[in-house]
C-alpha cells in the first residue's frame, strides 16, 4: 500500500439566515474520492499552490480557496482554521486535510459539471439529520465538522469555538469506530472517549469535556 502523505485542504462555507447559519454542501460524482458523498469543497494541493518557504497550512489555505472557486465559482477570503484531519493508516489514498471557515454573502452557486453533482445550502442540523435517514451519505471528517457547527449563531460564534485548530489523527479501533486523541484506545492515550460510532445509522460521537 502506497503510503505517500498527500496534503489538502477544505472550506467549510457559511452564510446567515433568519433561521441560523446553513453550510454549502457539494455531492460529487461517483468515482474518484469520496464517490457519491456530500463533502464541502476542496482538494489537494497542486503545483500551481506551491510558494517556496510556505508553511503546509498556508498552501493548504491557498489551494482550499482554489478548489472552492474551481467547483462553485465563489472564492473564499477570511479564512479562519478549525482543524486539520490525518486519514488513517489503512486508508489506500492518505491526505492530510486542513478545514477552513469562511463566510460569504454571495452565494450564487457556478458548479463545475465534470466535478459537482449537485449542490445545496443546508443547516448542519438538516444536513446530519438526512444522513441519519440515509438520505446523504457523509464521512467522518464532514460529519464531526458538521456536528460542530450546530450549536454556533453566527460565523462570528463558530469562529470563537475553535481559537486553536482541532487535530484529528485517525485511528480505526473496530467495526466502524473512528477514534482521535483523548481517546483511551488511540496510540497518543487518553483517559476517556473521542470516537465516532459509523457501524449503523444514525452514527454516534462521544467526545468527552476531558478531550477538548
Amino acid at each position: 500500500m502506497d503510503q505517500t502523505m498527500l496534503v489538502g485542504g477544505t472550506i467549510v462555507l457559511l452564510r446567515a439566515r433568519d433561521s441560523g447559519l446553513e453550510t454549502l454542501l457539494i455531492r460529487r460524482p461517483d468515482r474518484g474520492s469520496f464517490p457519491g458523498a456530500w463533502v464541502f469543497p476542496g482538494g489537494v494541493v497542486e503545483e500551481i499552490d506551491v510558494v517556496e518557504g510556505e508553511s503546509e497550512h498556508d498552501t493548504a489555505a491557498r489551494a482550499a480557496a482554489r478548489e472552492c472557486a474551481e467547483e462553485v465559482g465563489l472564492r473564499p477570503a477570511g479564512l479562519h482554521t478549525i482543524s486539520c484531519w490525518v486519514p488513517p493508516i489503512e486508508a489506500p489514498k492518505r491526505v492530510r486535510t486542513w478545514f477552513f471557515l469562511a463566510e460569504t454573502e454571495d452565494d450564487t452557486l457556478r458548479p463545475a459539471a465534470d466535478e459537482v453533482l449537485d449542490a445545496v445550502w443546508l443547516s448542519p442540523s438538516a444536513a446530519l439529520a438526512g444522513h441519519a435517514k440515509g438520505e446523504m451519505l457523509l464521512f467522518p471528517p464532514t460529519w464531526v465538522t458538521l456536528d460542530a457547527l450546530v450549536p454556533h449563531e453566527s460565523f462570528a460564534h463558530a469562529v470563537a469555538a475553535t481559537p486553536v485548530p482541532d487535530l484529528y489523527a485517525t485511528h480505526l479501533i473496530g467495526d466502524g469506530v473512528f477514534a482521535w486523541g483523548g481517546d483511551a484506545a488511540h496510540p497518543e492515550g487518553g483517559a476517556g472517549h473521542h470516537r465516532l460510532e459509523t457501524a449503523s445509522l444514525p452514527w454516534t460521537y462521544r467526545r468527552d469535556p476531558v478531550t477538548r
